[in-house]
């Protein structure tokens, strides 16, 4: 059974940081490529960060370059997004993907994060 489970989120103040956290399980997760997507309300979804299967060259949003870092440890199956100088623009439902190929795309159920002060 494919489960990609977040957690991490929370209520922060404006400068500070969080690190999510994405488990991953049922599938080969060293062979997708990892994903973090938002979607803030009354938003459409939009690709946060993203990093290959291997590792290495990673991807951002504009919107967060510079302040967020994505990484992944394929032995602990987990990939992380680590979200310094938050503001609350940032505030959005954090959702992990993780995509192979068009029929192996799964999603996780998301993370609540919320910045104000």
């Amino acid at each position: 059974q494919v489960q990609l489970v977040e957690s991490g989120g929370g209520l922060v103040q404006p400068g500070g940081s969080l690190r999510l956290s994405c488990a991953a399980s049922g599938f080969a997760f060293s062979f997708f490529r990892m994903s973090w997507y938002r979607q803030a309300p009354g938003k459409e979804r939009e690709l946060v960060a993203g990093i290959p299967s291997g590792g290495g060259s990673t991807n951002y949003a504009d919107s967060v370059k510079g302040r967020f870092t994505i990484s992944r440890d394929n032995a602990r199956k987990t990939v992380y997004l680590q979200m310094d100088n938050l503001n609350p623009e940032d505030t959005a439902v954090y959702y992990c993907n993780a995509v192979y190929d068009r029929r192996n795309d799964f999603w996780g159920q998301g993370t609540q994060v919320t910045v104000s002060s």
